[in-house]
């Protein structure tokens, strides 16, 4: 098995610098991808995709988060743990863990399995808020979308996960405290309203 996150001396990591980062509290959000969060988000992707106009940080994941132990008070993702293989993905959760303060808080927001799953047995996909929002009216059938939904292309996906295994998975990963919480709603000011996606469960985990 090839060992994930090895660079662990962060001032080596392959990385781009778009504007000095000094905010307080320090804030990642992690894929940004097209979303570009501001004011004081620092935006971090692998830009290969012609489609991110804007980032703070280009970096790759697999080779590390390219902060210092215990220095990062929040993190947020969504919709980018299911672009991560199992294994992967345990190593990516390591990394976000390594990288928080103590009680630092992680939010990750991601597709439930279980939800698929019940729109393909209910034949009810077709009433997803996400089919409309990304034109993929298009699709078929059942059988189409949830291939579309499992396979790689042409979203990426590597491994989707239900509720009880992503619990399972950040509690292996070594999160202390791990709550389900809903759109846009949090106890920290700093992660409120900024989920995009209605097509997620999200959680809030503890260091």
């Amino acid at each position: 098995m090839k060992k994930l996150f090895s660079l662990r001396n962060w001032l080596k990591f392959p990385k781009t610098y778009n504007k000095k980062i000094t905010y307080s509290p320090l804030k990642l959000h992690l894929g940004c991808g097209t979303i570009y969060k501001e004011p004081s988000w620092v935006n971090i992707d692998n830009n290969l995709d012609n489609n991110i106009k804007k980032l703070d940080i280009n970096c790759n994941f697999i080779e590390g988060i390219p902060f210092a132990n215990d220095s990062v008070d929040f993190i947020y993702h969504e919709h980018l743990i299911e672009h991560l293989d199992y294994e992967e993905g345990l190593a990516f959760m390591k990394e976000c863990l390594r990288v928080l303060k103590p009680k630092g808080v992680m939010r990750i927001a991601c597709p439930d399995l279980d939800d698929l799953i019940e729109s393909y047995t209910k034949d009810t996909w077709r009433e997803k808020s996400w089919v409309k929002k990304y034109h993929f009216e298009w699709m078929p059938s059942k059988c189409y979308m949830i291939n579309i939904c499992m396979n790689q292309s042409p979203w990426g996906h590597k491994y989707v996960y239900n509720k009880e295994d992503l619990v399972k998975r950040l509690s292996e990963a070594g999160f202390v405290q791990i709550v389900e919480v809903k759109m846009n709603s949090s106890i920290y000011e700093d992660l409120q309203n900024i989920d995009t996606r209605d097509d997620s469960m999200i959680f809030e985990v503890t260091k």
